[in-house]
């Protein structure tokens, strides 16, 4: 279930899942990789800066272009 109350500015672990086009276990071993931090939440409902997240899809698309 996504917290109603997010601050601006961020994600939720769902919204950032489907921004990356990855699962959420996707996004805990980015966690988990140092490739993404949390920025808010709480453990079991963590929230992630849009600029961090804008990123790594940037990053992801260049990537993919290349």
């Amino acid at each position: 279930m996504e917290s109603q109350m997010i601050r601006p500015g961020h994600l939720t672990a769902h919204q950032t899942a489907r921004q990356l086009g990855i699962s959420l276990d996707g996004v805990r071993q980015l966690v988990r990789r140092g490739r993404l931090k949390r920025s808010g939440g709480s453990p079991r409902q963590p929230w992630y800066a849009i600029r961090d997240v804008a990123a790594l899809v940037a990053e992801r698309g260049t990537r993919n272009a290349a």
